[in-house]
């Protein structure tokens, strides 16, 4: 796949924003957590403005309170995603684009929601298997940065019953409440769940992909080799691109294996 040709992934200006933070005196906010604010907002369907998306109630709301949960599973604390939001409301007043009034609105709507999704990350009845692995790799301290490790890990985890897997479900560090695990539909629930946040990326990154490609055409360009032939192609090079930004913010590389290598720890199909 190109992505330049693309353009299905966003070319965030994530770094732009943090330089502004320092020069203004704002509180840093870790560079992971601005650039998936800023990436899934405009996958999310934010207009742009200067390459930015700009914020609204509504959107505020499909960000903190729809869309985040689904997706991400930091090593570290997830407050920052909140304030990435608010660093995000500064620079878009200090522009002109909010007045004080709006401003200040979208401050306390990003304090309440932001609290709202930090209990939404802590409920074991809306993980995915990205997020519930993360959690426990993490937990057995498992090199996350060595895919050949978290390979072994799954490999040694796939060996265990199946009660001994679901029991270290439970015990998964960071979510409170009963996962259900015992249940004989769930782990199935939770591959719609995993399945379904998913297809939203692809949607996204689909509706990306096409703007980019209209203004492409309109230029005169050609279309990308993965036009110019079955539509199959486009679809697996989105589909691609899904799997890896759910990889970006869980554990990289982690979706791929489940998906691929140990689909029997992670079911997405009845």
């Amino acid at each position: 796949m190109n992505d330049e040709d693309l353009h299905l992934l966003p070319r965030t200006r994530a770094t732009d924003l943090l330089d502004w933070a320092v020069a203004e005196g704002h509180d840093p906010v870790p560079e992971p957590a601005v650039r998936t604010v800023l990436t899934l907002l405009e996958l999310g369907g934010a207009r742009l403005h200067d390459g930015l998306p700009e914020l609204t109630s509504p959107v505020l709301e499909h960000l903190l309170y729809e869309q985040l949960h689904l997706y991400v599973q930091p090593d570290g604390d997830p407050a920052a995603y909140p304030a990435a939001v608010r660093l995000l409301i500064e620079w878009q007043r200090a522009a002109r684009r909010l007045n004080a009034k709006r401003a200040e609105k979208l401050r306390a709507e990003t304090d309440w929601q932001g609290e709202v999704l930090l209990s939404l990350l802590r409920r074991a009845d809306l993980v995915t298997w990205p997020r519930l692995y993360a959690l426990l790799l993490r937990a057995d301290e498992v090199p996350v940065d060595d895919l050949d490790r978290v390979r072994e890990w799954l490999a040694a985890f796939r060996e265990l019953p199946a009660e001994e897997r679901h029991a270290a479900f439970d015990r998964a560090p960071g979510l409170d409440g009963d996962g259900n695990w015992d249940q004989p539909g769930r782990p199935l629930l939770v591959g719609v769940s995993t399945d379904g946040a998913r297809r939203l990326l692809e949607q996204g990154l689909m509706r990306r992909s096409y703007r980019n490609l209209a203004e492409r055409s309109a230029r005169g360009l050609p279309m990308p080799d993965e036009l110019s032939g079955a539509f199959e192609e486009f679809e697996e090079a989105v589909a691609q691109a899904a799997i890896d930004l759910c990889g970006e913010w869980t554990v990289p590389g982690l979706p791929r294996l489940l998906l691929e290598e140990f689909p029997e720890l992670a079911p997405e199909e009845y």
